[in-house]
């Protein structure tokens, strides 16, 4: 039978989150730890409480205290330097990414560091990456002492190794000059043609003439520079066989511009060097846009990206901070609470209690005894340990696992864009028209041929598919990202569209990774034994053994003799006058256990069994309308690391179709994704840990779940936010909206086509008609992307 618990909910002032039975009471206010308290201290002391009043309980919770000198390897000159972005005699320059930013309020407190350290010059926020680009002066403070001031107040700077491996990322400009270009001479051809356009006296002839031929100068940059962008993808198309749709467009530039050159040194008209200059202007334009919305985010991540710059080592009986990369066979390293296992070691002093579910995937906890090894990638939950490096961070476990040929990604072959095939037969019919009026004006009047090619290439571009394209994809992709749900690239949305199978990984995808959920079965607990039960659970680290204290919501401060704890057993001691056991089944009542699924914990008093706690995994709001929605339209399968205690649970949740598979390795979980692509099925994986890389990574759609969209996930197709994956199936849909959208506006294109080709194979296109269709075409279809993707998204409730 199940015990509930009621009690008066109070609010921590800083956080927001439930202060307990036991708040803590300063400054007329209601705190939930003395972190909490100690920020709110920090900011009443330097007059910033406006804090509070920008946003209701904005801070984050501090009831893990950061550990000191955490960031003393911030002093160290080379991880300086590799932090460092700008340096000079008065200042330095570096880039912090903060997790915990998520406000207003937060983005207030941390442009106003200036306040609470008078050496720190500025603070800029870059709200949407998650960043602070912070100046300071190095003669008064330091690097580390900054960091220290950001944790100090409830933003910790998440720095890894991956900072110190990878060259600090250039931006790429070279689009964005290319978009000048061509606009400042799209500008101005346009306006030098107007004269020509309204009618112009013959008097002022000669205006023309040189008009004409400023006009070819300024289209000259746009043709051998800002067009470039399209040339290196085309060329890359033809070189492998293949017609994409930058090839037609790059024909069609060339077209304009030497049937331009012609008309102006012959004298015979002004070009349509203005429409090809627009339709440079406007393609560049989409793409900016469309890259634009996904640069924030890395998605070719490895194992560095987790693990942190530095550890402590013990040399000559001394604590001393240590890079990674310098770490050495024989080394001693201590590890503190909740610090990540960064080499391949044996365990020489302390008690280990390490977590290995990055890695496998299995969300209980290892207890390692002394003399045995610890894996990198596992996470140390007790309290402090030793152990001895026997393998350099390179030779490690994870590294090798994360290096593995099966964990790279393999591109699916034949896999083009819809888009690339409907430009090409578009090319084709484009081509079959220019022959015909080839023809008919060759019989008919030959004088009109050139004129009449000519303009059918010119008018009949595809360019219109392309905007289409482009702006749609940008108006999707950042319609998602409002969603925390972030793509690699634009052709992630039209391999989403195809997905007809999905797979699952549980332990920290399904579910929180922790056991939020426990159920008591047995006698009834009077008060009295609730706390001698707090008292001796209190003693170990336990992570299930804390998990029981928080349940029992009592204070244990009984006395307590005789405590002994047995790794992977359980723990016993005489609490006051009875003697208490807690731990396996086999610990408890001395007897052979049998194999149970479930995590259960038993407990005993005097020997007899008094009853037992079972643990279950707390899964993530909103996961039973998604398995509802998804299970309607996709065949699925869950594969967990984890044991099968909850396969019943699982299977009555996503269908009794639905597969589920226990004790999956890493290759096991690629393995099934390879025989599901054999079948034909085009999978969608959606995991959260290393145990799931290889999968994500061979799945034709990869979903890295993360708990912070730009903490540390495995390399993915997409990132998205833990707390938006019931919104699964409403993604999908929006993704499948991209192709409709594209078509609708391509439909559109196709009249503005279809009213300049009357004229073109007439061979009487004018600059006039052709400065009208171009502008038009590219509005209208900028309006019916967006308009459409909007609506789109609002229909689904993702605006």
């Amino acid at each position: 039978m199940a015990t509930e618990h009621t009690s008066i909910q109070t609010t921590c002032f800083h956080c927001g989150e439930d202060c307990g039975n036991h708040p803590i009471e300063a400054y007329d206010k209601h705190f939930c730890c003395e972190g909490c308290k100690s920020v709110y201290e920090i900011l009443n002391n330097t007059g910033m409480c406006d804090y509070y009043t920008i946003s209701q309980n904005p801070g984050n919770n501090q009831k893990i205290i950061v550990r000191e000198n955490k960031f003393a390897f911030l002093d160290d000159e080379s991880v300086q330097k590799a932090l460092t972005v700008f340096k000079d005699n008065n200042q330095t320059h570096v880039t912090f990414y903060l997790p915990h930013m998520h406000c207003s309020s937060c983005l207030w407190l941390i442009e106003n560091l200036h306040r609470l350290n008078k050496h720190i010059i500025s603070s800029k926020v870059n709200f949407s990456r998650k960043e602070a680009d912070i100046v300071f002066n190095q003669n008064h403070t330091s690097m580390r002492k900054v960091a220290e001031l950001l944790t100090s107040i409830g933003y910790e700077p998440y720095i890894s190794l991956q900072n110190l491996n990878q060259l600090k990322p250039r931006i790429n400009y070279a689009k964005i000059y290319k978009l000048g270009v061509a606009g400042f001479c799209f500008a101005n051809i346009m306006m030098l043609s107007f004269p020509e356009y309204l009618g112009i006296d013959d008097k002022d002839y000669n205006l023309t003439y040189w008009f004409r031929y400023l006009s070819l100068l300024l289209s000259m940059p746009v043709v051998f520079y800002s067009a470039t962008e399209f040339y290196n993808s085309a060329f890359k198309s033809l070189k492998h066989k293949y017609l994409n749709i930058d090839t037609p467009i790059v024909l069609a530039i060339w077209v304009t511009f030497i049937r331009s050159i012609i008309e102006i040194v012959t004298n015979t008209g002004s070009g349509y060097l203005d429409s090809m200059s627009g339709i440079v202007f406007f393609m560049l334009v989409g793409r900016i846009l469309q890259d634009k919305t996904y640069e924030q985010l890395n998605f070719d991540r490895d194992y560095t990206a987790y693990f942190p710059i530095a550890v402590s080592r013990i040399k000559n009986n001394k604590e001393e901070t240590v890079t990674l990369p310098n770490i050495q066979l024989n080394d001693t390293l201590l590890i503190h609470h909740s610090e990540l296992i960064p080499a391949d070691g044996i365990l020489t002093k302390g008690k280990a209690l390490i977590d290995y579910s990055f890695v496998t995937g299995e969300s209980m906890p290892v207890e390692i005894q002394m003399g045995e090894m610890i894996y990198a990638g596992g996470k140390q939950l007790g309290s402090n340990i030793e152990l001895l490096v026997i393998k350099e961070v390179a030779q490690s476990y994870l590294t090798k696992l994360w290096n593995r040929s099966a964990f790279k990604k393999t591109e699916h072959k034949n896999e083009h864009s819809f888009v690339d095939a409907l430009s090409r037969y578009f090319t084709y019919i484009v081509f079959a028209i220019a022959t015909i009026a080839a023809v008919y004006w060759q019989f008919h009047n030959p004088e009109k041929l050139w004129q009449a090619v000519t303009a059918v290439l010119i008018v009949a571009c595809p360019c219109a598919l392309l905007l289409s394209n482009t702006f749609t994809n940008g108006a999707i992709i950042r319609s998602l990202g409002r969603n925390n749900f972030y793509l690699r690239n634009a052709n992630t949305i039209e391999t989403i569209a195809k997905v007809n199978y999905i797979v699952f990984d549980k332990t920290g995808t399904l579910t929180t990774g922790r056991y939020d959920q426990i159920e008591y079965d047995g006698i009834p607990l009077s008060q009295t034994l609730k706390e001698k039960l707090a008292t001796l659970t209190a003693q170990s680290t336990h992570p299930l053994s804390k998990s029981i204290v928080q349940w029992l919501q009592v204070s244990g401060n009984r006395k307590i003799d005789g405590y002994k704890e047995i790794p992977g057993k359980g723990i016993e001691g005489m609490v006051e006058d009875e003697w208490l056991t807690v731990g396996t089944q086999e610990f408890v009542l001395k007897q052979n256990e049998v194999i149970d699924n479930t995590s259960t914990v038993y407990l005993g008093v005097e020997g007899k069994l008094v009853g037992k706690f079972i643990f279950k995994n707390a899964y993530r709001p909103g996961l039973r309308s998604l398995a509802k929605q998804l299970q309607k339209k996709y065949p699925l399968a869950v594969l967990s690391g984890d044991n099968a205690g909850e396969k019943n649970f699982l299977q009555s949740l996503l269908g009794f179709h639905s597969v589920t598979l226990f004790h999956q390795k890493p290759n096991d979980k690629l393995q099934f994704i390879e025989q599901l692509q054999n079948k034909g099925y085009t999978v969608m994986m959606i995991g959260d840990g290393l145990n799931d890389a290889g999968a994500l990574q061979q799945a034709n759609v990869g979903i890295a779940v993360s708990e912070n969209s730009n903490n540390f996930t495995p390399a993915s197709d997409v990132i998205i936010d833990a707390t938006q994956l019931h919104r699964l199936p409403a993604f999908i849909q929006l993704a499948k909206a991209n192709k409709k959208i594209i078509f609708i506006a391509f439909a559109v294109s196709i009249l503005y086509n279809i009213i300049g080709l009357y004229f073109a194979v007439q061979g009487v296109l004018s600059p006039l008609i052709a400065a009208v269709l171009m502008p038009a075409s590219t509005i209208s279809i900028v309006l019916i992307t967006y308009g459409l993707s909007n609506l789109y998204a609002k229909q689904l409730k993702l605006q």
